[in-house]
């Protein structure tokens, strides 16, 4: 019985000095950390990466945040694109995905907040980077790709790069 309640002490002071709860307060100075500017309130910040906008909202009430990034009008996107941002979401966008909202389309990381680890918003800040960055190009958030996504003679959209240019506008 001793040994019983010892392994049950062990393990839930292991659990609760290795768990982590996400919040405002640690969610803005992360923010503030990678950002090269950052402007806003709590729960909701706009920042710049490399000259790249995000928005940071939270809602510590019903347990969500989004990180995203505004790539493209959706008036300026043909087929094409978008047919070329669903499929990536299915094998490079990974964590983030390609959405569209207000008639803009996103790179957007959507998670619930107090499960989130620094290091997790970290990866968030920069996959959601990466895809808006890659958008019209390898459409990826990292250099990972998920197993079957490229056959060859892909029936696949691939854009020239002229194209490409005449394509995205950015906002």
């Amino acid at each position: 019985m001793k040994q019983l309640f010892f392994f049950f002490l062990l393990f839930f002071s292991i659990s609760v000095s290795f768990s982590q709860e996400m919040n405002n307060k640690k969610m803005g100075l992360i923010l503030e950390r990678m950002s090269d500017s950052i402007q806003g309130t709590s729960g909701q910040w706009q920042f710049k990466v490399n000259d790249v906008f995000f928005i940071c909202v939270t809602d510590s009430t019903h347990n969500r945040m989004r990180i995203m990034s505004p790539i493209a009008e959706e008036g300026r996107l043909d087929e094409t694109l978008l047919r070329a941002s669903l499929i990536a979401n299915f094998h490079t966008a990974l964590d983030v995905k390609y959405a569209l909202s207000e008639e803009v389309l996103w790179s957007v990381f959507i998670h619930p907040l107090k499960e989130l680890t620094d290091n997790q918003v970290e990866e968030a800040v920069k996959q959601v980077y990466g895809a808006s960055v890659t958008f019209g190009t390898t459409f990826s958030s990292t250099n990972l790709v998920f197993p079957g996504s490229v056959k060859e003679n892909s029936e696949e959209p691939e854009l020239e790069p002229e194209k490409k240019k005449k394509l995205i506008k950015k906002i």
